[in-house]
Order: C-alpha cells, then sequence, then structure tokens
C-alpha cells in the first residue's frame, strides 16, 4: 500500500516545474528523497543555488500538488542544496548537452529576434519595446527583453524590476520575470544601479553575446532588443551576431527626426537585416476637453521616414503604427507596470494591438509558389 502511494507521490511531484527553469523536478535532479507515514509525506528538495528566491512558491507549488494524493494529509520539505556536479549537470540539462552558446544564433533557433532601434535617444524606444512585450505575452507567447542599451538602460525600471538580481548557477543565469516577460539588463549585474558602465567598442560585442549565450531564456517565440540609439557598436554586433534578426525603427513625428531615424535602418540595411518597419512615438493625441487633434511634436515624421527607407531597402518600408503622445505612457513608465496594463480598452492598447498584428502576420509566404527541385 505504501509503495503505490509513494508512486503517486512520484508522479504528482513530476507534474511540479520549477519556477525558474521551466522544467520538471525529476528532470532537474531535485528530489533526493520521498517519504511517507502516518498520512505524512516528508520531501527532500535539492535547491539550485542557497537561499533560492523562489524557494517559497517551489514549496507551495509541491505542497498543493502533493496534497491532492488522497491518502496525504501533510507534506512536510526539507531544502537542501545541490553540489557543484549536481549543478554542472543541470546547466547541460539547460543547455541540450552542448558548451556555451547562443541560443538564437542556432539554425534550429524558432525564436523571432526584433531590435528595436533608432537614430537618436529620447524618442521611446524603450517605452515602445516594454508596452510591445507585454502585448505579446498578454497573447500568449513567451517573450523576453534583452536590455542592449548598456550605457542607457532604462528597461528594469519600465518593467518594474529595480534593484531585482538574476538567478545565477555559476557562469549561468535566469532572467529576471516581469509581467509575463523574461528580462536581462546590464543594470541587474551593476553593484549599484547608480554606476555608469564605461566600455569601449570591443568590449561591448563581447557584452552582447555574454547577455544571450549566459541566460537560460528558455523556449522563447520572440525576444525584442531594446537597442542603444544611433549606428555604433552594438548595432553592428546584432547584426554580426544575429544574422536572421529583424529591425523597427523608431522615430517622433518631428520631419528634421526622420533624417536621423533613415540613418538607423541604413546600418541594418547594410548589416543585411529585414527592416520590418516604423513606429511613429508621442504622435497627435485627442484633446481631454475638446477631442481635436493635439501635434505637440509636429507631424509627418514617421511617414518621412518610411518613405525614405522605402527607397533605400528596393520594397515597402511600412509605417505601422503612430502611438499618441499620452500621459499614461510616462505614468506607466515611471511606475513599472506599462500603460498596455491599464484597465480598459485605451487608445494605447489598441495600438499595440494593431502594431502585434501587423508584426506577426508576415506579408511573404511561400504558399502557392512553385519551388524548383532537383533529384
Amino acid at each position: 500500500m505504501v509503495h503505490e502511494i509513494l508512486a503517486e507521490i512520484h508522479s504528482a511531484l513530476a507534474a511540479v516545474n520549477d519556477p525558474e527553469l521551466r522544467r520538471p523536478l525529476p528532470d532537474l535532479g531535485m528530489i533526493e528523497s520521498v517519504e511517507f507515514a502516518d498520512g505524512v509525506a516528508t520531501i527532500g528538495i535539492k535547491l539550485t543555488i542557497s537561499g533560492c528566491p523562489m524557494r517559497d512558491r517551489l514549496g507551495s507549488d509541491i505542497t498543493a500538488a502533493v496534497t491532492e494524493v488522497s491518502q496525504v494529509a501533510e507534506v512536510r520539505i526539507n531544502f537542501g542544496v545541490m553540489s557543484d556536479e549536481e549543478r554542472e549537470a543541470v546547466k547541460k540539462l539547460l543547455r541540450g548537452g552542448r558548451e556555451k552558446f547562443n541560443p538564437f544564433a542556432q539554425d534550429d533557433s524558432l525564436t523571432r529576434v526584433i531590435g528595436i532601434a533608432s537614430g537618436k535617444g529620447g524618442v521611446g524606444k524603450s517605452s515602445v519595446t516594454a508596452n510591445l512585450a507585454v502585448a505579446a505575452a498578454a497573447r500568449g507567447l513567451n517573450v523576453g527583453i534583452l536590455d542592449a542599451d548598456v550605457y542607457g538602460h532604462s528597461i528594469p525600471r519600465l518593467m518594474g524590476i529595480l534593484d531585482k538580481r538574476p538567478t545565477a548557477l555559476d557562469q549561468t543565469f535566469i532572467p529576471v520575470e516581469s509581467h509575463g516577460v523574461k528580462i536581462v539588463s546590464m543594470e541587474m549585474f551593476k553593484p549599484h544601479r547608480e554606476d555608469p558602465i564605461a566600455y569601449r567598442g570591443p568590449l561591448l560585442h563581447r557584452v552582447l553575446e555574454q547577455l544571450m549565450s549566459d541566460a537560460y531564456w528558455g523556449a522563447l517565440d520572440l525576444l525584442l532588443l531594446d537597442l542603444p540609439p544611433g549606428t555604433g557598436d552594438i548595432a553592428i554586433s546584432l547584426g554580426q551576431l544575429i544574422p536572421r534578426s529583424e529591425i523597427l525603427v523608431v522615430t517622433t513625428p518631428q520631419v528634421a527626426a526622420a533624417e536621423v531615424a533613415e540613418r538607423a535602418g541604413r546600418i541594418a540595411f547594410q548589416m543585411k537585416q529585414r527592416i520590418l518597419g516604423v513606429v511613429e512615438n508621442m504622435s497627435e493625441s485627442p484633446c481631454p476637453h475638446c477631442g481635436e487633434a493635439i501635434a505637440l511634436f509636429g507631424s509627418g515624421g514617421g511617414a518621412e521616414t518610411a518613405k525614405r527607407l522605402t527607397a533605400l531597402v528596393g520594397s515597402e518600408v511600412p509605417l505601422l503604427a503612430k502611438v499618441p503622445f499620452d500621459i499614461e505612457l510616462r505614468d506607466g513608465g515611471d511606475n513599472g507596470v506599462p500603460a498596455y496594463l491599464g484597465t480598459g480598452e485605451s487608445l494605447i492598447k489598441q495600438t499595440f494591438d494593431e502594431l502585434l498584428n501587423s508584426l506577426l502576420v508576415r506579408p511573404h509566404s511561400l504558399v502557392g509558389v512553385p519551388l524548383s527541385l532537383h533529384t
């Protein structure tokens, strides 16, 4: 009888995933022992690291699963810590038995990588990145943000994860999760938030590569990179590290800004990356009193950028969205809750839903196209 109950407990534990690694506990080798006597299930669990931040959640998940076994009246969990050899086995499992590698550069990668770029700072790249990410997560996609703006990283504040640190497994770390999105930023690795980062060019390439390869991202559908403004090292490194990456150009409505934004598209074109389209941020918005459109930053910049990039590429580069100038975007950035997550069907939510639809539906397809096959 006890053997049957133990088998049921093991089956229940097999359905519990580690909250961070999202793999079943038995696969990770985290179950050290299982005992049952007088209605009490005593379970030994090996944590990947001492002081695991998800210990309490893991304990509650285990308790909820095991108490589903009818004969179990109480669950007692004894937490221990893995040895170095056991942690190494976990790392190999996460990498599929391979040494450290960039998962997004592999031929078998199914993750779509989109860089959010601009020619200058202050146009709202990070805000667009954050809201687009939570919109995709709300659709049920597995989404990650890599804050590649090494010098001016702002994603941690926008996503409400200030002072959060990733869980580290030696040279592998687990991205911090917020609003259903996995996030990695250089800010997470600084001793203090106010510390500046002063890296020369060659180091930036290595930093970008490490943030991709040292993190355990899991199976992502979409990875968004908040790129630094301009056409410098990071923009070039992205094209080299992930040749299949795509670029979304962000600009403001000022026509003068279009000339600068065009340069971000030009460097992407030179790196042979696909330019998905243009997003015009801080566009005209309705007056809250009379409803008349107010264009604080002018108009036409997004359309002009799209026009210039279309001429450059030789195929249509569309203006995909015009994000209105809205105080909700500012408040959301300060509070760490992207405006898309606000209550009700706001204009912001509608805009990012339409932008996401444009990105998810590819205009070109091989359906119905005859292919030349040689045998």
